[in-house]
């Protein structure tokens, strides 16, 4: 059976989820507070490839934040796991908590996956750009943790001064 999967000129679902401070935070809010969200999802928090991706994309907040994208990313981690790695890291943008993985369901990012040549069931790293008028512009599945927010901000038409984005910290 395989997962549902967004496409560019969808309208993206409507979420609130909670933050890691367990603040209720909604795609609504976060349109109108950036104009454009880059919403990307991730297995979870404190491992490798989330910590560079999570990582890479507060490297590269500032240039997104003045081309008027904001960024939020989303796990099926408690927020206060999310809270330790906000905290630990120094992330300053929304990690939201999905523990019952209906929204990443919902956006077709929880479903059959390949890992290590077995199909399981799990988190897809996924990647999506919505529109202020709600609407999905991007939707990347099955990406790659290391580079990707290099390659997003080329799409996006943002340019990156830091083009070395900031290794994560050991740990």
């Amino acid at each position: 059976m395989s997962t549902p999967r967004l496409e560019v000129g969808q309208t993206a679902p409507a979420f609130t989820l909670p933050d890691a401070d367990g603040t209720p935070t909604s795609l609504a809010d976060l349109l109108a507070t950036h104009g454009r969200v880059v919403v990307y999802v991730y297995p979870a928090a404190m491992t490798p490839g989330c910590t560079t991706e999570t990582v890479d994309f507060e490297g590269a907040l500032q240039e997104l934040t003045e081309a008027g994208i904001g960024v939020v990313g989303i796990s099926p981690d408690p927020p206060a796991k999310l809270a330790r790695f906000r905290d630990k890291y120094e992330i300053t943008f929304p990690l939201l908590s999905d523990p019952d993985k209906a929204v990443l369901t919902e956006w077709g990012a929880f479903g059959e996956k390949k890992n290590y040549g077995k199909t399981v069931m799990g988190v897809i790293r996924s990647t999506f750009v919505v529109e202020s008028d709600g609407t999905i512009s991007l939707a990347r599945y099955n990406v790659r943790a290391k580079g990707h927010v290099a390659m997003l901000a080329k799409l996006l038409g943002v340019e990156l001064t830091d083009v070395d984005l900031p290794e994560p910290a050991e740990g």
